[in-house]
């Protein structure tokens, strides 16, 4: 084993969210409006428990790329903000259906849906969404649109499945790991930011320059997410450190310690995955420090924003594409 720790490159600070967020401060307000008038029910239950997770804070970063990718391509009428609603409905409904799946207990720092309501009730106002979210689709009244959100919403659902069947296995490797984690977050991301293009006509050119945008960017923001599990605070996270672990989910950094590691560390490594549970948190998280795994996760996501920034060539100059580009270092540079 090495006698310590691989030396962290320092980075730069990650853009201010809030400022980017200003951009489209007058669309962001109209799509906050439409997503809480689409929530309402004549069910008191869904009322509650859908208000209380869309107010629960989050950076709504999925609904702002839509809004920052349709003005980018020159949107002139506002199915941007109804497309923003519909993501961010969507995006809201795998929360509350991962919380189950997981038995999280805690996101965004309060308690999950499922832990005061409970887990029926949070998989059936997660079905609510989902189906309010098409409702909104239809109204929409563009099948490109429906075509789109169909095929992205199927890919996110395998990609939770694929999640279930790495769960506990020590043998999941890289390639199955990134696969997971192109369905089940990138899709979403790509869907958005293509439909910024769609809806307003662009070249097929443009059209495949967004959506591979955003799928670098839904790849780089979930492998920083899953490298913040192993080195932010409870505080920064809004929820347990450890929480992949503690699950028996084999994320990048696990996985690239369990290669690097020795025989003895490796047999930690896998009984750790294999029961789940946080009691060997500590020899785990020794173990992704000594061999960088975390700086091999982070720089793998700077890759993938490269990647997603160098996509952003294709479309003309302007401040909403500088904004898509400061979104990506945003994604990497992040400390929660």
């Amino acid at each position: 084993m090495p006698s310590s720790p691989a030396p962290i490159t320092p980075t730069p600070p990650a853009p201010d969210l809030a400022g980017l967020r200003a951009l489209v401060a007058e669309d962001f307000q109209a799509t906050d409006r439409l997503i809480r008038q689409e929530l309402h029910s004549d069910v008191a239950l869904i009322n509650q428990l859908a208000d209380y997770i869309i107010s629960g804070g989050g950076k709504r970063l999925r609904p702002m790329l839509v809004l920052i990718a349709a003005r980018a391509c020159g949107v002139q009428d506002e199915r941007h903000i109804k497309l923003a609603a519909i993501i961010e409905f969507i995006h809201t409904a795998t929360l509350l259906h991962d919380d189950v799946v997981d038995d999280s207990g805690l996101r965004r720092g309060r308690e999950t849906a499922n832990a005061i309501w409970g887990n029926q009730a949070s998989v059936l106002v997660g079905d609510f969404l989902y189906s309010r979210a098409f409702q909104m689709m239809v109204a929409v009244d563009d099948m490109r649109v429906m075509r789109i959100m169909a095929d992205a919403t199927n890919l996110i659902a395998e990609g939770e499945v694929l999640q279930l069947l790495n769960c506990n296995d020590p043998d999941t490797t890289e390639a199955r790991y990134l696969e997971v984690i192109r369905r089940k977050t990138a899709t979403l991301f790509q869907a958005g930011t293509r439909l910024g293009a769609v809806i307003t006509h662009r070249p097929a050119s443009e059209q495949q320059a967004l959506a591979d945008y955003g799928l670098h960017l839904g790849n780089a923001f979930q492998l920083v997410d899953d490298m913040l599990d192993y080195s932010a605070s409870t505080r920064e996270l809004g929820k347990n450190v450890g929480d992949d672990l503690a699950e028996g989910k084999p994320t990048l950094p696990l996985i690239h310690a369990l290669q690097k590691a020795a025989p003895e560390q490796r047999a930690t490594i896998r009984k750790a995955i294999t029961v789940g549970g946080s009691a060997q948190i500590e020899d785990i998280l020794h173990l992704i420090r000594t061999y960088g795994s975390l700086q091999y996760t982070h720089e793998y996501a700077r890759r993938e924003a490269r990647r997603a920034v160098d996509a952003l060539n294709a479309l003309p100059a302007s401040a909403y594409r500088d904004a898509l580009r400061d979104l990506a270092s945003f994604a990497v540079e992040r400390s929660a």
